[in-house]
C-alpha cells in the first residue's frame, strides 16, 4: 500500500471518527437539551394545572419565536405574539387550515363527547347541529308596474292616496301580483355542502332570506321553515343562521380589522364554548393529558372576553387572504380603500366571525376570480365538515372545480324548485328528461341554460323525438317522480326528531352581550369615527370662526348703543343672528347620518345592537364637539359685540347657545333617520330650518301670526332660545334705565316692542323647553332606527 493512500485511508478514517463522535455528541447534547426544555415546559403545564378553573381558562403556554416557553394570560396577548401564533396554526391556509380544524376537533372528540353522553341524554352528537327545513313555502308581492312604479313626486301622492283608498275597499287595488316562490319545499343537511344555482331572477336570493329569517315585511309569506323541528319564533334566527348578501355594506372609514373587531365585540361569547372549554380543562386534568399549548391558547382565546384584540379575527384574517390590507381602510364612494374582492372577501369574513351555525351565502364570487372563490368555498367546506355547520351558498357561475365542491344541488327557475338533491344525480335527473350535458360543458353553466328558452334546445339528445320546449314547471314535476324527488319528499313526510337536538344548536337570546358591553362597544366604534372624520369638526369650526368674524365687524361694539329701543332692535338681530347660526351649524348632522344608515340597517336587522346602543353614543359624545363650538362661538363675539358685561350673564348665554345646538344636532338626525335619502333629508331639513326661524317671533311678531298658524310659534324650539336669550340680555343692568314717558325700563320696552315676554322666569323656563326638545328629538330619532327600514329604490 502506498503511504500517500495510507495516509488520504488514515485521515479519512480519522476524519469519519472525528464527525462521528461530534454527530454523536451534537445529538446527546441536542437531546439534552430537548429534554430539559420538555421537562421545563412539564413543570410549568404542572403549575398552570394547580390554578383554580377560572385562572386555568385564562392561563396558557406560549413559545416563543426562540423556542422559550413562557406562561401568558390570554386576555393581554400582544400583537406579534398573537401573529406568531396564527402562523404557527396556519402557516399556508391552502394547505394549513384543515389540518388545523381537525386538531380543534380531536381535542374536543377526546373527552368532551364522553362528557355529553353522561350529562344528558340530550347530547347524543359530538357538536350542535342545524338541519332548516322549507314545505310549501310561497312568497308573493304585489308592485305597481310602469309609469305608477317611476318615483316621482306626482306617482308618490296618488300611490299613497291609492293605497288608503284600496285599505277602505272603496277602490280595487292596482297593483300587480307577482309570484316570487311557488310552493317550494327542501331540506339543507348539516355536514353537506349545499349549491343553489339558478338564472337570474329565478328567486335564490328571495329563497335564502326566507330560509335565514329575514324576509321583507310587505311581501306575503306561507308555508313552514323550521331549524331542527323548530318555528322561526321559537329562536333567533338572525343569531342563529347567517345571511351574507351580495352587497358589501361596510363602514369606509373603519379598517379591515376594526370591522371584524367591532363584529366580534357585539357578537359576544357562545356561552355553550365557554361551558365545553371548562369541562374539557377539568377532564384533561383529571387523565393527567396535557394538549397542545398552541390549541389550548387558542380556544382559550375564543372562549375568553375583554381583549383588546381576538385571536379569532387573526385567524379569519389569514384564512381568508386579508392580512395584507388589514390595516387599511375599507373606503367608499369618498374615500379610497381595499379593492372590490377584497370587500367581498370581507363581507364574507364579518359573518364568519359571528356565532351563526348556518349560512345562507348570495353570490358570495360577485367580483371574485374563479381561484379565490375556491379557496373560499374550500375553506368553507372544511368548516361545514368537521366542525359540522349548515351551508346554502348561491352562486352564479361557479368553476368545475369549484362545482365539485359540493354534496347536494338546488336548481331553481322561475320561484320553482327543478332538482334538489345529491350532485353526482343531477345529470341523471336531465338526462331522463332528455337533456343531456356536453363533456367540454361546465355542469353548473348548463344546470342554469337548460330551463331557458333560448338555450334549451341545443342539450336536447332524443334524435328520434321531435324536440318542445320543456317547462319550469314540468321539470319540478317529473323531479317529484324522481328518485331523488321521491327520497327528498319522504323524508319530508316524517317530522324531524327534537330529541336528537342538542338544545344549545338554536340561540335564544336576542344579543349576544349585556346592554353595558353593547353600549361600550357602539360608543367605542362612534369615537374612532369621529377621530376618523375629525376633518368635518375641523372645518364646521373654521366655519363657525369666520361666521363670528363677520358677525364681530357687524356688531361692532363702538356702534353699538343702549339709547333707544332702535338700538335694542340691533342687539336684538345679533342675538337672532346667533341663535340662527348656531342651529345653522348642526345641519350638517343630516348628510353623516344618511350616509350612515345603510351600515346601521345591516347590522340593526342581524341583531348586531339595538337602535338604542347606536343613537344614545351618537348624542353623547356630540356634547362635547357642541361645547368646543359654542365656546368658540361666545369668546369670540360676546365681548366684540358688547353684550351685558357680567360672567353670569355670559355663562347663562354659553348654556343656552349649548342647548341650541345640542337641539338642532338631535332635530336634524332626526330628519335624516326618516328621510333616508340625501335629497330629501336635506330639502325638508332646510324646510325645518326656515319654518323654525320664521316662526321663532323675530321675523315676524308674535302679534303678527295668524290665529292658524299659532300653534306653530308655541312649537318652534328656536321661539324658546330667542325669548331666552332676549330675556337674559335685556334683563341686564346696562338696559335697567328707565326711558321717558314709561315706567318700564329700556329692556322691558324692547322686549314688548317684538312681543317677547319680559319676564326673567323665561330664561329658564327656555333652559327647560330646549332641553325638552333635545329629549324629545333624540327618542324620535331612536324610534326612527327602530322602525324605519331602508329606502329601496
Amino acid at each position: 500500500m502506498d503511504d500517500g493512500d495510507f495516509y488520504r485511508g488514515s485521515g479519512s478514517s480519522s476524519r469519519r471518527d472525528s464527525s462521528s463522535v461530534w454527530r454523536s455528541t451534537g445529538i446527546e447534547i441536542f437531546s439534552r437539551s430537548s429534554r430539559a426544555e420538555d421537562d421545563e415546559e412539564a413543570l410549568k403545564w404542572a403549575a398552570l394545572e394547580k390554578l383554580p378553573t377560572f385562572d386555568r381558562l385564562r392561563k396558557g403556554l406560549l413559545k416563543e419565536s426562540l423556542g422559550a416557553v413562557n406562561e401568558v394570560d390570554v386576555q393581554k396577548l400582544g400583537y406579534e405574539e398573537r401573529k406568531n401564533l396564527v402562523e404557527r396554526l396556519v402557516k399556508i391556509a391552502e394547505e394549513d387550515n384543515e389540518a388545523f380544524l381537525l386538531k380543534l376537533r380531536d381535542r374536543i372528540d377526546s373527552h368532551f363527547h364522553a362528557w355529553l353522553l353522561a350529562t344528558s341524554p340530550f347530547f347524543g352528537i359530538d357538536l350542535p347541529t342545524i338541519e332548516v327545513r322549507f314545505d310549501h313555502v310561497n312568497v308573493e308581492a304585489e308592485a305597481y308596474v310602469g309609469s305608477r312604479a317611476l318615483p316621482t313626486f306626482v306617482t308618490f301622492f296618488v300611490n299613497v292616496l291609492d293605497g288608503f283608498l284600496n285599505h277602505l275597499h272603496v277602490l280595487p287595488s292596482r297593483k300587480k301580483h307577482l309570484s316570487i316562490l311557488q310552493d317550494v319545499s327542501g331540506i339543507i343537511r348539516p355536514c353537506r355542502m349545499t349549491l343553489l344555482l339558478g338564472p337570474p331572477s329565478s328567486g335564490k336570493t328571495t329563497l335564502l332570506l326566507a330560509l335565514a329569517g329575514k324576509l321583507a315585511s310587505d311581501l306575503k309569506f306561507s308555508g313552514r321553515v323550521t331549524y331542527n323541528g323548530c318555528e322561526m319564533h321559537e329562536f333567533v334566527p338572525q343569531r342563529t343562521a347567517a345571511y351574507i348578501s351580495q352587497k358589501d355594506v361596510h363602514t369606509g372609514e373603519m379598517t379591515v380589522r376594526e370591522t371584524l373587531a367591532f363584529r366580534q365585540d357585539a357578537r359576544g361569547l357562545d356561552p355553550v364554548t365557554v361551558e365545553m372549554l371548562a369541562e374539557l380543562s377539568r377532564r384533561e386534568k383529571e387523565a393527567n393529558i396535557k394538549p397542545d399549548p398552541d390549541i389550548d391558547i387558542f380556544m382559550k382565546a375564543a372562549a375568553t372576553e375583554g381583549q383588546d384584540a381576538s385571536l379569532v379575527t387573526d385567524y379569519i384574517l389569514k384564512v381568508l387572504d386579508l392580512e395584507g390590507c388589514a390595516d387599511t381602510m375599507v373606503g367608499d364612494e369618498m374615500t379610497r380603500g381595499i379593492s372590490g374582492g377584497q370587500r367581498k372577501r370581507v363581507t364574507t369574513a364579518e359573518m364568519l366571525v359571528g356565532p351563526a351555525k348556518a349560512l345562507f351565502m348570495d353570490e358570495i364570487s360577485t367580483g371574485l376570480d374563479s381561484s379565490t372563490t375556491f379557496q373560499i368555498v374550500k375553506l368553507l367546506r372544511q368548516y361545514v365538515y368537521i366542525l359540522q355547520g349548515t351551508a346554502l351558498i348561491s352562486l352564479l357561475q361557479p368553476a368545475p372545480e369549484t362545482y365539485d365542491l359540493f354534496d347536494d344541488v338546488i336548481l331553481i327557475s322561475d320561484g320553482q324548485i327543478i332538482y334538489q338533491g345529491p350532485r353526482e344525480n343531477v345529470l341523471e335527473f336531465f338526462e331522463s328528461m332528455g337533456f343531456k350535458c356536453p363533456e367540454r360543458k361546465g355542469v353548473a353553466d348548463f344546470l342554469q341554460e337548460v330551463t331557458s328558452r333560448k338555450d334549451q334546445e341545443q342539450y336536447w339528445t332524443r334524435r328520434d323525438e321531435p324536440y318542445r320546449f320543456i317547462t319550469v314547471t314540468e321539470f319540478a314535476e317529473a323531479f317529484r317522480s324522481f328518485h331523488a324527488g321521491k327520497s327528498l319528499g319522504d323524508e319530508l313526510a316524517v317530522p324531524f326528531d327534537k330529541a336528537k337536538s342538542h338544545p344549545a344548536a338554536l340561540t335564544t337570546r336576542k344579543y349576544g352581550v349585556s346592554k353595558k358591553e353593547l353600549l361600550k362597544a357602539c360608543a367605542s366604534r362612534e369615537l374612532l369615527l369621529m377621530k376618523r372624520n375629525s376633518f368635518v369638526y375641523i372645518f364646521k369650526l373654521m366655519q363657525l370662526s369666520v361666521m363670528a368674524l363677520i358677525t364681530m365687524t357687524l356688531f361692532f361694539r363702538t356702534e353699538m348703543h343702549r339709547n333707544s329701543e332702535t338700538d335694542g332692535q340691533t342687539y336684538a338681530g345679533a342675538l337672532f343672528f346667533t341663535t340662527v347660526m348656531v342651529m345653522f351649524n348642526g345641519l350638517s348632522e343630516i348628510s353623516m347620518t344618511v350616509l350612515k344608515l345603510p351600515v346601521f340597517y345591516k347590522q340593526r336587522d342581524l341583531l348586531f345592537y339595538p337602535s338604542w346602543a347606536y343613537s344614545i353614543p351618537m348624542w353623547i359624545l356630540r356634547v362635547t364637539v357642541s361645547c368646543i363650538e359654542v365656546a368658540l362661538w361666545v369668546i369670540l363675539t360676546y365681548y366684540v359685540v358688547g353684550y351685558e358685561p357680567s360672567m353670569e350673564r355670559l355663562l347663562k348665554q354659553y348654556l343656552l347657545l349649548l342647548l341650541v345646538n345640542q337641539m338642532a344636532s338631535a332635530l336634524f338626525r332626526f330628519i335624516g333617520a326618516v328621510g333616508r335619502n340625501m335629497i330629501v333629508a336635506n330639502s325638508f331639513g332646510s324646510f325645518v330650518l326656515l319654518i323654525v326661524s320664521v316662526l321663532c317671533g323675530f321675523i315676524l311678531s308674535r302679534e303678527d301670526v295668524r290665529k292658524w298658524w299659532i300653534w306653530g310659534y308655541w312649537a318652534s324650539p328656536l321661539m324658546y332660545a330667542q325669548n331666552a336669550i332676549l330675556v337674559n340680555e335685556f334683563l341686564g343692568h346696562s338696559w335697567g334705565h328707565v326711558i321717558s314717558n314709561s315706567k318700564a325700563s329700556l329692556g322691558e320696552a324692547i322686549l314688548k316692542s317684538r312681543g317677547y315676554f319680559p319676564y326673567a322666569y323665561w330664561y329658564w323656563l327656555g333652559v327647560g323647553a330646549l332641553l325638552g326638545f333635545v329629549f324629545l328629538y333624540n327618542f324620535c330619532f331612536t324610534l326612527a332606527l327602530t322602525y324605519l327600514n331602508r329606502e329601496y329604490r
